[in-house]
Order: C-alpha cells, then structure tokens, then sequence
C-alpha cells in the first residue's frame, strides 16, 4: 500500500514514541477521530503497526512497548480482566504473580482477599499487597531491571523452584494461532516457565490485542494453561486450538462460565 503523508508521519510517530492515541493524532493531523481510525485500520492490516483500543502501538517482535505505556494501554480491560480472575482466587490462596500489568492489575483486584500468600518477581505487585489484610507478599531475589523494577536472572528461577502454590497469574505478550505463547525477554520467559512448573493451577491472563501480536522468545503453549482469561470472544480458529489444549476460556465482558 502507498502511504501518503499524514499516514507516514503518523507511522514514524508511533514507531518513534511507541504508542499513540486516537485522540492526539487526531489533534496533530487536524482531522477527525474517524480518519484517524481508517488509517490505523489500514496500516494495522499492513503489519506496519500494532492497533489497540483507543490507538496504536509500534510492532516489533523483539522489543516490547514502554512500560509507562503499557500501564495505559487497554487499561479498562485489564481491570475487566483482573476482576474475572480475582473471582476464581478463593480466600487463603499461594499465588505466583509475574511481571506486567495485566498481573498488576489482578494485583489489586485482590485487594479484598484474606490469608493469601503472594510470590513474585514483579515490584509493584508486592509493593500494592504488602498493605492487604492478611496478605504475606515474598518478593523474589536477581537482577532488577531498571524499565519496569521486574526482578529476573538465575537467583530468580532457583528461588520460584523453592515453592509449590496453588495458582498462577501469569502475562504473556503473544499467543500465537496455533497457541504457542511469547514474549520479548529471555531471562523473563525463563522465569515465566518456572513460574508454570510449580503452579496447581495456571491462569494466563491476556487482553484481545495479545493474540497475533510478534514477539521473539517461546514461553510455551496454551496446552500448559488451566485457564485462559481474555476481554474479548477470540476468533472460532482460536476458540477451537484453546478446546483442543483443553484449557478453560473466561472472556471478562461476557461469560461467566468456562468454555472447556
């Protein structure tokens, strides 16, 4: 496709600021939301970039968005999400949590829960439940990575594999068509896929604009998941590789009952 101007301007601006929203370049172009819409529409179809609600992102397969950003980006639908999954986390619970703000969210969706017992390598998360009633937070030990304070490394894996608990919350960047996940970082998905061995229950948490989305390092397959969680319907293709795995769909805004 030929790009004309404002449509290449507006690719270079996500590429360079990594997200944008429909509003700002709709006020930078001089242009209603609609066109603005189109154009991401067209370009998202291209693969030039990555559409998300309320905007776009950049496309990459080896870097992820900013963090900052990402704590916006389907912010309503992560707290859809995290509601739905905080239903399915009894009281007096041992959760793994890991890095992203999917996880975060879920974090605080918790707020209300007893006697739970929380390990993670993730800051925020153990910073926002160190306050909950009743909550006892470990905070995992390794490198702490200075864009978004996740703790990762060797001394990270060896430490989950001291613990055996009964959930796992666990953001993922891409689930692919076939139900491969991945995500950007290896010492990440490495303690990710620690994380997965030692859970009872694994709950993978992930917004519609997951699905499809690039992403360099293989974490492992939805045949691993107990339960998917999820803000939209997925497409029949994908609804049929989640049954074959045989993993439980939860979609936030509209089911309440699993889809085995």
């Amino acid at each position: 496709m030929m790009l004309n101007q404002r449509q290449q301007e507006l690719l270079e601006w996500v590429q360079r600021t990594g997200h944008a929203t429909v509003d700002e370049l709709a006020q930078h172009f001089g242009v209603t939301p609609q066109t603005i819409r189109r154009d991401i529409n067209q370009l998202a179809d291209e693969r030039k970039l990555h559409r998300v609600h309320g905007g776009a992102s950049a496309h990459s397969s080896v870097e992820n968005v900013a963090y900052s950003t990402r704590q916006v980006l389907c912010s309503e639908e992560k707290a859809r999400i995290a509601q739905l999954v905080a239903e399915h986390i009894p009281n007096h619970a041992s959760v793994f949590m890991n890095l992203g703000t999917t996880s975060e969210a879920v974090a605080r969706a918790l707020a209300n829960h007893v006697g739970l017992r929380v390990i993670t390598n993730n800051t925020h998360i153990a910073m926002t439940m160190c306050h909950y009633r009743d909550c006892e937070v470990i905070l995992a030990g390794g490198v702490m990575r200075a864009k978004d304070h996740g703790i990762v490394g060797e001394a990270t894996i060896e430490f989950v594999r001291q613990f055996k608990v009964d959930y796992a919350v666990l953001g993922v960047a891409c689930i692919e068509a076939d139900g491969t996940l991945r995500d950007f970082e290896l010492r990440e998905v490495k303690t990710s896929t620690a994380i997965m061995a030692q859970a009872r229950h694994v709950f993978l948490v992930a917004d519609h604009s997951k699905f499809g989305r690039p992403s360099l390092v293989e974490m492992g397959h939805l045949r691993q998941i107990t339960a998917l969680f999820t803000d939209r319907q997925p497409s029949s293709a994908m609804c049929e590789v989640i049954r074959d795995c045989g993993t439980e769909l939860y979609v936030a805004d509209s089911a309440a009952n699993p889809q085995p």
